[in-house]
């Protein structure tokens, strides 16, 4: 069985941030440490902060980031609508240059649903 896209994403993804570890002084693995520690829960909930991150990150249009924040969105339980609010927000504060990100970004959503309906 050939792997999806998001999988082949988290790939990636984790092997080059093995590289980058290999090579980071203590100012990059600090920063990859509070990146890490401020999507922990808190006043917000982690679900909110992905939510936030992933607004942040289609407004910058960052499909890295957008791809993360989808998938880490899916693992916190949004909703499709809770997600398409989201997403609609960044339409608004970002415009129509983010419509392509938008694409992409339900694209991934809708590949991490139907894994979830085929594990049911």
């Amino acid at each position: 069985m050939s792997k999806d896209r998001v999988e082949e994403f988290q790939e990636t993804r984790k092997r080059l941030n093995d590289i980058v570890m290999e090579y980071a002084q203590l100012e990059t693995k600090r920063f990859f440490s509070l990146d890490s520690q401020v999507y922990r829960a808190g006043a917000l909930s982690s679900k909110m902060k992905e939510l936030m991150g992933l607004v942040g990150s289609m407004v910058l249009r960052c499909d890295d980031c957008i791809t993360y924040h989808i998938t880490r969105c899916f693992e916190e339980g949004v909703s499709s609508e809770e997600l398409e609010e989201a997403l609609s927000i960044s339409l608004i504060i970002g415009g129509s240059i983010v419509i392509p990100h938008l694409r992409r970004a339900f694209e991934t959503w809708d590949e991490l649903m139907k894994k979830k309906v085929y594990r049911v």
